[in-house]
């Protein structure tokens, strides 16, 4: 199986996966961008959309950035007939997310976040219970828009703190230091995705 399906996070069109889609081709893979409005549905639309776009493809890995990766797990857990490989989040807060939450204390933040907001604020997926193996990547270079209000606690990407990105069931997590959007672009991070999707097991990080 070397098919892979790419799942962009909120506010970004799908062309945003285009880095990390040209590395995974180099490395021997057929990458699938998947597109969804973000803001304007809930999960469960996602995850309806993602399972027609899945089928059309068939058996196939998939790796998805931010809420990307929420709608990943959301589909996989909820429609087991879904095929899957190897399966990568990335800075994917399943856990809720500390700097959604500050932002949806505004009104237009509240606007900003859409539909997704929920998501932020209660969190999903954060268990796997399928037999295929998960992996997470975190990132924990504090650059981005989740630092607008102020710092975030702990270890973070910027975004995402790496606390909000366990998944109970995963077969293994690693941290780099990479900020949230930088990984999509970080040639550090697609040799991780690389050996994840291709062997289920990330790199030595020597």
């Amino acid at each position: 199986m070397r098919d892979v399906i790419l799942v962009h996070g909120l506010w970004v069109p799908a062309l945003v996966m285009t880095p990390l889609a040209a590395r995974l081709q180099k490395a021997g893979f057929r990458c699938h961008l998947f597109e969804y409005p973000g803001r304007d549905r809930p999960l469960e639309a996602h995850a309806e959309r993602l399972t027609r776009f899945a089928q059309g493809v068939g058996p196939a890995h998939f790796a998805g950035h931010s809420l990307g990766g929420l709608v990943v797990l959301d589909t996989l857990e909820r429609r087991r007939e879904v095929p899957a490989g190897n399966v990568l989040l990335l800075g994917a807060p399943v856990r809720g997310n500390f700097a959604g939450r500050r932002l949806a204390r505004h009104g237009w933040g509240r606007w900003f976040l859409g539909a997704s907001e929920p998501l932020w604020r209660e969190g999903r997926g954060a268990h796997w219970t399928r037999p295929e193996p998960l992996g997470v990547l975190a990132g924990s270079l504090p650059l981005g828009l989740g630092r607008l209000f102020g710092p975030l606690p702990g270890a973070s990407d910027g975004v995402v703190r790496v606390e909000e990105t366990e998944v109970a069931g995963m077969r293994e997590r690693i941290v780099l230091p990479v900020s949230h959007s930088a990984m999509l672009v970080s040639a550090r991070v697609a040799a991780q995705a690389i050996s994840f999707l291709g062997d289920a097991r990330f790199l030595s990080r020597a």
